[in-house]
């Protein structure tokens, strides 16, 4: 239990100071003690009121041209990908996506290092919500819609805001993808209920260092967070 203590305060400090990677850095603590199938309805659970109060606490920093087309396209792509979990070996699908991830996360880098800014192109946001409702709507892995909205948001808080709001989205539908399936069951909502504690002091301490934290710092940990993700979910599935 003491595992489960650490994860939760670790990955949601993460998730207040940069408004994603709780769940990669969740699974990644657990995953000596633990199977994924136990480990991510939970998450899931205890994720889900974390994008509320992030989403809440930014809302001046919604940007609707962001939130509504990508929410809508990460929802399109969740449904194609049911039906490819069910059908495909899904190891393929993570190791070309980790690759993708990778590479936008070090463009990022780059750009921010040379203070590049970018505007949003309907085209990449159209190709980057389908795929990421394909990875992140059933496999929980949020890396390549962090990816898109990093590109086209100025600051933290503006990333958290609207990525926080996507994830709401999505969150909403995997949750009942999920207990229509049986993946999440009364034992889970126990745990996580019981959790809820440690998340929320995990992510207040986050969002509290956010704060203080230059936000030109706290970019740069997102980018290199999307990075190490992207690298993870290669790994983890070669």
């Amino acid at each position: 239990m003491y595992l489960w203590i650490v994860a939760t305060l670790v990955a949601f400090y993460i998730k207040g100071l940069c408004g994603f990677a709780n769940t990669l850095v969740f699974t990644s603590i657990l995953s000596f003690g633990a199977d994924n199938v136990n480990i991510s309805p939970i998450e899931l659970v205890l994720g889900y009121p974390t994008n509320l109060i992030l989403t809440w606490k930014n809302k001046s920093k919604l940007k609707a041209a962001i939130v509504l087309p990508l929410s809508l396209l990460v929802l399109l792509g969740s449904i194609p990908g049911a039906f490819l979990l069910k059908n495909i070996d899904a190891t393929y699908i993570k190791i070309v996506f980790g690759i993708v991830v990778v590479l936008l996360g070090i463009d990022m880098l780059l750009r921010e290092i040379k203070d590049i800014r970018l505007k949003g192109s309907k085209l990449l946001l159209g190709l980057i919500g389908v795929l990421s409702g394909l990875l992140c709507g059933i496999f929980g892995v949020g890396a390549l819609l962090a990816a898109y909205v990093g590109r086209v948001t100025e600051t933290g808080d503006e990333f958290k805001a609207n990525i926080s709001a996507v994830f709401i989205v999505e969150n909403s539908f995997r949750i009942v993808f999920y207990s229509v399936l049986g993946i999440i069951t009364l034992t889970e909502v126990k745990r996580a209920l019981w959790m809820m504690p440690f998340m929320l002091i995990g992510l207040f301490l986050g969002i509290k260092s956010a704060d203080v934290l230059d936000d030109k710092v706290i970019k740069k940990i997102v980018i290199v967070l999307l990075i190490i993700s992207g690298v993870v979910l290669v790994a983890s599935n070669i």
